[in-house]
């Protein structure tokens, strides 16, 4: 009976850690990954690489939920002192720092794994990709603007869809990993904005906490407007197509709404703002650039 229940715990861990490194928000990113590599894909020989596109996916989550887990390993006291974090996993007991770093170790094994079966480029920078991920959480501890680190991070996701498919650099793909980290790190600077008053008593570093709500907001709100022209620089530079525009507008109309429904003196709607906007923003723009490179010709 003990040995039975001693293995019954190992699907609780692996839920725990899940939920961990919130493995859902692969959303954010993911899409614009994809974004570059059907693009890479179009411009080599118009059909898409099933095989070559999981591995992408692969390496984008694996990436992620590495970075995620050492982000919540290194944060884990910051995070036992706000009342916001203070039920993660690692404040909790519901994931002991072990385990934690068992799933980031593997995570980051499989997308090591992933990149050498895409092209030596992709495994020769792959430890570059990896430095950033580590390097943001100790961010807030020596600069008042961590979300910069955190936007040079997001900004590889798209450079290496586009190097897992062509093998070689991108000029196109930096613009578009350029919009993708200054969009992320922009609403980062929104959600950030929840937790002034207990950063600036435990000593944590942010725009908010330096500079103030209304600085941080329209931060955002500049990041965003940055992110619009840059989609803008890409759709011209790969010659998108009319799908491609409707999505930017689309892009266009939900920064706006975002901006609307946060503003300096109302937080309430950060959540709505950050988690459904956001993503929403990722797939739409996906989406319309699949649809964009299917009607110009890219074959299934």
């Amino acid at each position: 009976m003990t040995s039975a229940s001693a293995a019954i715990p190992q699907p609780g861990r692996t839920k725990a850690f899940l939920r961990l490194v919130m493995i859902e928000h692969s959303v954010f990113a993911l899409p614009f990954a994809y974004i570059a590599a059907l693009t890479a894909m179009f411009q080599w020989d118009r059909n898409i690489h099933w095989g070559k596109l999981l591995l992408v996916t692969v390496c984008m989550v694996g990436l992620r939920t590495f970075a995620m887990a050492v982000n919540r390993i290194i944060d884990r006291e910051i995070d036992a002192r706000n009342p916001r974090t203070a039920q993660r996993e690692l404040v909790t007991g519901a994931m002991s720092v072990k385990h934690a770093w068992t799933g980031a170790l593997i995570a980051l094994a499989v997308f090591l794994g992933a990149a050498a079966l895409l092209n030596p480029l992709c495994l020769a920078l792959a430890p570059i990709a990896v430095i950033p991920m580590v390097v943001y959480p100790y961010g807030k501890r020596f600069t008042n603007f961590p979300q910069a680190i955190l936007g040079l991070a997001q900004a590889m996701g798209p450079v290496g869809g586009w190097l897992a498919i062509s093998g070689e650099w991108s000029w196109e793909a930096v613009i578009l990993g350029l919009a993708v980290g200054i969009w992320i790190g922009g609403f980062d600077l929104i959600y950030a904005c929840q937790d002034v008053e207990t950063d600036r008593e435990i000593g944590v570093m942010s725009v908010p906490a330096r500079f103030g709500i209304p600085s941080a907001i329209w931060g955002a709100r500049v990041c965003h407007a940055l992110t619009t022209a840059l989609f803008v620089w890409y759709a011209l530079a790969t010659g998108a197509g009319a799908f491609f525009w409707l999505g930017l507008l689309i892009v266009a109309g939900a920064f706006l709404y975002e901006h609307s429904i946060v503003r300096p003196h109302d937080l309430s709607r950060v959540n709505r703002a950050f988690f459904s906007v956001n993503g929403f923003i990722g797939i739409a723009l996906f989406v319309c650039a699949l649809l964009d490179l299917l009607v110009r010709g890219l074959t299934v």
